[in-house]
């Protein structure tokens, strides 16, 4: 489990993942080393998976971001995923459970390139795709308490 001082810390490096141990320590109450310390542990534990971050895909010429739900036909489960795996425009992807088997998300540039990637799996898969207008809640925590 994890403590107050702990969640805090999370909270505080989901917040900015940059943050530094001298501003995290200021902002626990803590040493710097105290800090660290609780840090690795929490990497050790797995609560801490890493640290990364966040880009504007539109810097990027991704204009639009889709969520596409994908039914392999009858055999295709693996090479349906092995295909989603392999296009770079899929940034996330989950295996779910219900009608559809994935359920992605994807960044592309223009409608033609939905289209062109789309194409790719619809010999071996089923999809149905929705265009993200805008994200009224982005990834966050769930809650620790």
């Amino acid at each position: 489990m994890t403590d107050d001082i702990d969640q805090l810390l999370i909270k505080a490096l989901m917040e900015d993942s940059r943050r530094s141990l001298k501003a995290l320590a200021q902002l626990s109450g803590l040493s710097s080393p105290s800090v660290s310390e609780r840090l690795r542990r929490l990497e050790e534990r797995g609560v801490l998976k890493g640290y990364t971050v966040e880009i504007d895909p539109r810097c990027f010429g991704y204009q639009l971001q889709a969520i596409v739900r994908v039914r392999p036909l009858p055999g295709q489960l693996q090479v349906v995923e092995r295909q989603i795996m392999a296009i770079a425009e899929f940034t996330e992807c989950d295996k779910v459970t219900g009608d559809d088997c994935f359920i992605a998300r994807l960044h592309v540039r223009s409608m033609e390139q939905l289209d062109t990637l789309l194409d790719k799996l619809n010999s071996h898969a089923e999809t149905n795709t929705a265009i993200v207008k805008k994200t009224p809640v982005k990834r966050r925590l769930p809650p620790m308490a």
